[in-house]
């Protein structure tokens, strides 16, 4: 099966091998463009104009780095990377990690759910105490009853809305020259605001819930391809490791791309009009205004939708992966309900969580942007955990990261732990 399999992918025409390799990198990268990540670079755009703008440059191969660290600890090892870490490393690191994970994941989804009702709210009037638990059910059993790759395949096209922000950008006329410098030139400033808002958009593009998605998510393709067994799919050959690199690159830089274009759309349109405050989903899709008019609200809910059902399986999904592979349950959204009844009870119970955080009244772009905060503060450790994994020659052998593997992931992990320092810093 897996021979018929690389004979289909390997295609002598380029653009159709190309984009027959997309996969867990392209789901991974629409998924980062979730409504926490959407609605930070909003913050960032029509707070500070094209101040961050420089921040997608930098974050592209940094991130890009992790995920691949991430996709050929999956590749290589046949398994997750919480049984990875199992298997090599001390329990109590184990522990801590999907601790970590799940605190981070559970307040995720509930800020994406919250947004989510936000923008039902705007379009239909239904209070987020009717929409928020309608729609953690139909994740729950959207993802439980059928194949999560049917579903995102599905999912994909709503994120494509996304690419309107790209459109209102040019629509916006911003000045091209302050852009360049904005986007090349690196713009520092040691304020608490500032700094908050660096470390949400470092938290929200480099993601904790990504890094173990990506490992299991690579684990599922190979099980599609007929690898049921740990044996079989332990190793990787150079053209799988080439394909997963095209895959992630890919999809990091669709979200990158994505960031970037949010952010300048924001700068050019509610920064510039001086409504440097976004309080509510009105609000945040009026940047979308150039392009679609009074349309405008159903487009920005279609993408902030969208995304947000694609995110939160992954999510719910990357906490059972990792929680499943400490107690060596079976695990993987294609398993039906009676196989995978433990598996499922973790990603259930992720998303009902997630929904009664939301009981709370917390103010649903707070929370989202909260989120994006958290995530930074929780990335540093976990950081620390794959870039251990992916220099143990005992767990990738040959595979081990390369010399610029380890500058990139080694810098992100700097980075990361940098924000967070200053964010603490500035405000105590």
């Amino acid at each position: 099966m897996s021979d018929l399999h690389d004979s289909d992918r390997h295609s002598h025409n380029p653009l159709v091998r190309y984009f027959r390799i997309l996969g867990p990198g392209l789901v991974t990268g629409a998924a980062d463009d979730d409504p926490s990540g959407i609605t930070t670079y909003s913050v960032a755009g029509a707070s500070l104009g094209y101040g961050m703008l420089w921040m997608a440059l930098a974050t592209f191969p940094l991130m890009a780095a992790v995920q691949l660290i991430c996709a050929r600890i999956g590749l290589v090892t046949g398994s997750g990377l919480a049984a990875a870490i199992r298997r090599h490393y001390p329990r109590p690191f184990l522990y801590v990690a999907c601790l970590l994970l799940l605190v981070a994941n559970v307040f995720n989804i509930a800020a994406d759910l919250a947004g989510m009702a936000d923008v039902t709210h705007m379009l239909t009037g239904v209070p987020a105490l009717v929409s928020v638990p309608v729609l953690g059910l139909v994740i729950m059993l959207t993802t439980i009853y059928t194949t999560y790759a049917t579903f995102a395949q599905y999912l994909k096209w709503l994120t494509a809305t996304l690419f309107a922000y790209v459109v209102t950008a040019f629509l916006a006329r911003p000045d091209w020259r302050q852009v360049a410098a904005a986007t090349l030139v690196p713009r520092l400033s040691w304020d608490s605001f500032y700094l908050t808002t660096a470390l949400a958009v470092l938290g929200t593009t480099i993601s904790p819930y990504l890094f173990f998605w990506q490992a299991s998510h690579e684990v599922e393709q190979e099980k599609a391809q007929g690898r049921s067994s740990v044996a079989q799919r332990r190793g990787a050959t150079a053209h799988e490791l080439a394909d997963a690199r095209l895959d992630v690159v890919t999809g990091m830089f669709f979200s990158n791309l994505v960031m970037f274009f949010i952010i300048l759309a924001t700068g050019a349109t509610l920064h510039v009009a001086g409504q440097t405050r976004i309080e509510s989903a009105r609000q945040a899709a009026e940047a979308l205004r150039p392009l679609a008019g009074d349309g405008a609200y159903l487009l920005f809910a279609i993408g902030l939708i969208g995304t947000g059902l694609l995110a939160v399986p992954v999510l719910a999904g990357s906490a059972s992966f990792a929680i499943a592979e400490v107690f060596k349950w079976r695990a993987g959204l294609d398993l039906t309900p009676r196989r995978g009844r433990r598996f499922y009870l973790v990603f259930g119970g992720a998303v009902v969580a997630g929904m009664a955080l939301n009981l709370g009244g917390t103010h649903p772009i707070r929370m989202l942007f909260l989120s994006a905060v958290l995530n930074g503060l929780l990335a540093p450790p976990l950081l620390l955990l794959v870039m251990l994994v992916g220099n143990n020659r005992a767990i990738m052998g040959q595979h081990a990261n390369g010399p610029w593997l380890n500058l990139l992931g080694w810098l992100a992990t700097a980075v990361m732990f940098l924000a967070a320092v200053a964010f603490f810093a500035t405000a105590l």
